[in-house]
């Protein structure tokens, strides 16, 4: 096939979609596809292989490409519009669609849906710009503030006490308008892959999040050198593991995915809460999507080959409807 790699976006996590952008290209050469790398820079233009500014037409498809590779990270690329234009181009792309998408970024809108699932997770509040403020304090400390529609770590803030809510509020408010406060969780930070369509998909095993240096989870550990270690298998019980499988499986159906994502939880000893699914994960060399798949015995340029038939099927079912 021919397929048309994304990278790059308007949104903070810029550099990081071009890294994962580079690895996903690899792996579709190494399954046999023809890649065509398309950039999309900061200021929102698209530029294609050559450098050229790609004029993009609605209905036309893009590049002669027979599928698209979204490898996109944040606004403007994983929240449901770069994928909403792909629809008006008429062409299949890898990964989940406009709802989902959507849904999966604002954490809040997330957690009120896997709630309605029945499904276990940290206890959060929300907080939105010129609006009455909940009682964050009755979540205890620490407490942790994040920006409701960004990934990576981005604007994230560990809050100990009280008289300091106020500040890391001011400072995730300079990257969104809604905000998650999210209570802690104890026990290990466990991830694992999910791939396939909405109600039929496999789960990867379990991965184990060690980090190598003092502090938690942040961008710098996720992308720096010497950040974090990925234990595979993770270090949790054999009922936890199988608990967490069939809650990444209910949650990736509940919120409509397709394609990939990648489950986050915490888990203490059995008991697992789910934090997030991330419908388009990093794909870096440190990202731990294609790694748990290696783990699972599915080599990484299987995988990606996987991901363009998935979407090239999805697109022909939706070709049948009448709308």
């Amino acid at each position: 096939m021919r397929v048309a790699v994304l990278g790059g976006g308007r949104s903070s996590e810029h550099d990081v979609s071009l890294t994962s952008a580079g690895t996903v290209r690899q792996g579709l050469l190494d399954a046999g596809h023809d890649v065509v790398s398309v950039t999309l820079e900061r200021d929102g233009t698209w530029h294609g292989p050559d450098g050229e500014e790609l004029a993009l037409h609605p209905g036309r498809g893009l590049l002669d490409c027979d599928v698209v590779f979204p490898v996109l990270h944040g606004p403007f690329g994983e929240d449901g519009t770069v994928q909403g234009l792909l629809e008006l181009l008429d062409v299949p792309y890898v990964g989940s669609g406009v709802m989902a998408s959507a849904v999966c970024m604002d954490k809040v809108v997330f957690k009120e849906l896997m709630g309605a699932a029945g499904i276990p997770q940290v206890g959060y509040a929300l907080v939105e710009a010129g609006r009455e403020r909940p009682d964050l304090e009755a979540l205890g400390f620490p407490l942790w503030v994040k920006p409701a529609r960004l990934g990576s770590s981005v604007g994230i803030v560990r809050v100990e006490r009280a008289e300091d809510i106020e500040a890391a509020l001011d400072e995730a408010f300079a990257h969104d308008e809604r905000l998650i406060v999210e209570a802690t969780a104890t026990g290990a930070e466990v991830e694992t892959a999910v791939l396939g369509d909405t109600h039929d998909a496999r789960v990867s095993g379990p991965g184990e999040i060690v980090l190598l240096r003092e502090g938690w989870y942040d961008y710098n550990a996720k992308y720096g050198e010497g950040g974090m270690r990925l234990q595979v298998p993770a270090r949790i019980s054999e009922t936890a593991e199988a608990l967490l499988k069939d809650i990444a499986a209910r949650a990736f159906a509940a919120a409509g995915c397709t394609g990939l994502a990648r489950a986050d939880f915490f888990v203490d000893g059995e008991t697992v809460l789910l934090n997030e699914l991330n419908t388009l994960p990093g794909q870096t060399p440190t990202s731990v999507y294609g790694v748990l798949w290696e783990h699972s015995g599915v080599p990484y340029p299987e995988v990606c080959d996987e991901l363009c038939r998935i979407a090239v099927a999805r697109f022909e079912r939706g070709r049948a409807l009448r709308h």
